[in-house]
């Protein structure tokens, strides 16, 4: 995938499925992507886990998932790509795919970290990679204390010049509540003084595991999507960017016909 495809729209091209991948989708790509990981660790241990790294091995993942049959739309990258600060992506949480996919769409035009779950640092040789990124860190215990967190440590990324991206929900679904969806994003865009990006994401695709929930089944047969709304100034209390946060997340589920709780 090219820079310049990235400036556009972007839809997966058609390709030759082998027979093993039409066969066995969630085994071949589990391969493929365990590659990506343990090489990816392996330059984290060594502090070799750049930027360029990052890019890269999202890149990769998208590839491994276009190699099993997984089509992917990409809409609006551009709104992004020209803004003249950084800002808060803030987009709904349906599956671990967005966490892989999503540096390799924005890293290129900005540095960005995420707003994490403390186990993400603890899972084996993936922990070298995410301490690599020097994410936000909040435990989901005590929400005080992670609103405190992401707030002080937002803003600190933020004023050096690095994006923050963060999912509201309390926890990754398929249906899109927005009664679940806080306004933790729109709190920290207030209070750094930049702009919200929304991010609709439909990628149930990549199922939720019964023993690890970030490792379920592969289903090629399900398209996923990703759309980037224009961006979003935070006025007075931020309910009005809060509302057009969800009013563009929901707009775009129920476009592609995914649940979306009224």
């Amino acid at each position: 995938m090219s820079d310049s495809t990235l400036r556009a729209d972007y839809h997966s091209p058609d390709r030759r499925i082998g027979r093993p991948a039409r066969s066995a989708p969630t085994l071949v790509f589990y391969l493929k992507l365990l590659k990506i990981i343990y090489r990816g660790a392996r330059a984290g241990r060594r502090g070799n886990y750049t930027g360029l790294r990052w890019i890269q091995d999202s890149r990769e993942v998208l590839s491994a998932l276009e190699s099993v049959g997984i089509q992917v739309t990409l809409e609006n990258t551009g709104s992004f790509i020209n803004l003249p600060s950084t800002c808060v992506f803030v987009g709904n949480h349906m599956s671990v795919l967005e966490t892989f996919l999503l540096p390799g769409l924005i890293r290129p035009y900005r540095k960005i970290t995420f707003v994490i779950k403390r186990t993400l640092i603890t899972y084996p040789v993936f922990k070298d990679i995410m301490v690599s990124c020097r994410p936000i860190v909040v435990a989901r215990e005590n929400p005080r204390q992670d609103l405190e967190t992401v707030l002080r440590e937002g803003e600190k990324r933020l004023k050096a010049s690095t994006s923050v991206i963060i999912f509201p929900q309390t926890t990754r679904s398929v249906s899109f509540d927005p009664a679940q969806f806080n306004s933790l994003g729109v709190k920290l865009a207030r209070r750094a003084g930049v702009p919200i990006i929304p991010i609709a994401l439909k990628t149930d695709a990549w199922g939720n595991g019964r023993l690890l929930k970030d490792f379920g089944r592969i289903s090629p047969g399900m398209p996923v999507y990703f759309s980037f709304g224009e961006p979003i100034t935070v006025t007075g209390n931020g309910r009005a960017a809060q509302e057009s946060t969800i009013q563009f997340i929901s707009g775009k589920l129920r476009e592609w016909k995914a649940p979306v709780s009224l």
